[in-house]
């Protein structure tokens, strides 16, 4: 069988492109089929997305070349303070308080722009070589043969390579054909999200605030600006995001605070409605799944995306180990041991945001009792407290080479 690439990989938003540029390297043909034209991605103005990118996710974009594209814009977070309460009533005094300074790598990670890390991968994917960027394309069908698979785009063309990889989102396409199941529900909770212009310096600060309603996260980004994840109630959220943006801020300002200043937008307002949708399998015959097309979970922690990460560096170790030893890449053998390294991590994240949410996300009298005893014993004790900061950091469990700071 003839192939137009090693992989291809289906989706181009963070995801894909980062596995291609990791792949590519080691020697893979790779083609991106990405639904967005690139003009729309390259050219997107602040808008107040962000992601909190672990110490391990950085150092995966540092060992693929990116990483030094977009340092000067990123802002570490040195300490993260969580705390729960009501909306203008302040946060209760059991608190956790974690501390880059009591881990010895470095900063926990760093908050970066979504049009930052989105330019700086188109970049590199068109720099990089044995990668291919069809923007503006989507796929209509995909076969799977004995020895490669074929997919079909919508302009009619179609390409072959050794395998799949599906990283297009949460309702992947690319796992609906290949027979792969969902697990999942809804949270009835709706998140808010965009970026805050405060007068006082947030000295690298993340806050997670955990309400009745859900919790609100406050992440600091360069100079004095913050992104805001604001969980709420399906019913408040949209009415919430109809106000007008005064009456907006209005009603954040009483969960915001005022530690921080005075507030104001800085850019625009987004929303999106929160659930858990879990992949039954990474793995179909010749086809692999990462990022929310594997796992798509409550932003509660903040490690989403970091998630993503892990599925990539993964099988991007995977698939260059196979290719080295002389194996078919896009093999059952090959694809299970992505799988197995994977599945208990996904897993085991899925069933902790969702077990927290249930956890902070209600007012009962007796629940909050036990969370914030349960808080204030944690932020006493010192090697749990480091627990808690290395895995927020990404440096816990089977780490990938990339993940370590090591080539593939």
């Amino acid at each position: 069988m003839r192939y137009d690439s090693d992989i291809l990989i289906i989706g181009g938003g963070l995801s894909g492109p980062i596995l291609a540029i990791a792949l590519a390297q080691t020697g893979h043909d790779v083609t991106v089929i990405d639904a967005l034209d690139e003009k729309v991605r390259k050219n997107a103005a602040f808008d107040g997305r962000s992601y909190a990118v672990a110490l391990t996710s950085q150092r995966l974009l540092d060992g693929i070349g990116v990483w030094d594209s977009i340092a000067e814009r990123t802002q570490p977070i040195l300490e993260i303070k969580v705390s729960d309460g009501r909306a203008g009533q302040g946060p209760s005094p059991f608190f956790m308080h974690f501390d880059h300074a009591e881990i010895e790598e470095g900063p926990m990670g760093h908050m970066v722009q979504d049009r930052h890390l989105r330019r700086a991968l188109l970049d590199a994917m068109s720099e990089t070589p044995g990668v291919t960027h069809l923007a503006g394309e989507t796929v209509t069908s995909q076969h799977i043969g004995a020895g490669g698979a074929s997919v079909t785009l919508a302009s009619g063309k179609t390409l072959t390579g050794r395998m799949v990889v599906g990283a297009d989102g949460r309702g992947s396409g690319t796992a609906t054909r290949a027979g792969i199941k969902r697990t999942g529900w809804g949270y009835e909770q709706t998140a808010l999200v965009c970026a805050i212009a405060h007068e006082q310096p947030h000295h690298g600060v993340a806050h997670q605030f955990f309400m009745p309603s859900g919790p609100l996260a406050i992440l600091p980004l360069p100079g004095n600006v913050s992104s805001i994840v604001w969980s709420e109630t399906a019913q408040n959220a949209t009415a919430f995001e109809a106000l007008p943006d005064d009456d907006y801020l209005t009603m954040l300002r009483p969960r915001f605070g005022d530690f921080l200043g005075e507030i104001s937008l800085a850019g625009k307002r987004f929303s999106y409605p929160l659930s858990l949708s879990l992949a039954t399998h990474l793995v179909a015959e010749r086809v692999a799944l990462i990022g929310d097309a594997a796992h798509g979970v409550h932003p509660i922690a903040g490690q989403g995306l970091n998630a993503g990460m892990r599925d990539i560096a993964a099988l991007a170790e995977v698939i260059t180990d196979a290719t080295r030893r002389g194996e078919d890449l896009g093999s059952a053998a090959v694809l299970a041991r992505y799988e197995q390294w994977r599945r208990f991590d996904n897993t085991a994240l899925a069933v902790a945001t969702d077990s927290f949410n249930k956890l902070f996300s209600n007012d009962n009298a007796l629940v909050r009792g036990v969370r914030d005893i349960g808080m204030g014993v944690i932020n006493a004790l010192p090697g749990l407290r480091r627990s808690f900061i290395r895995e927020a950091a990404g440096l816990t469990g089977d780490l990938p080479r990339l993940m370590k700071g090591q080539s593939l």
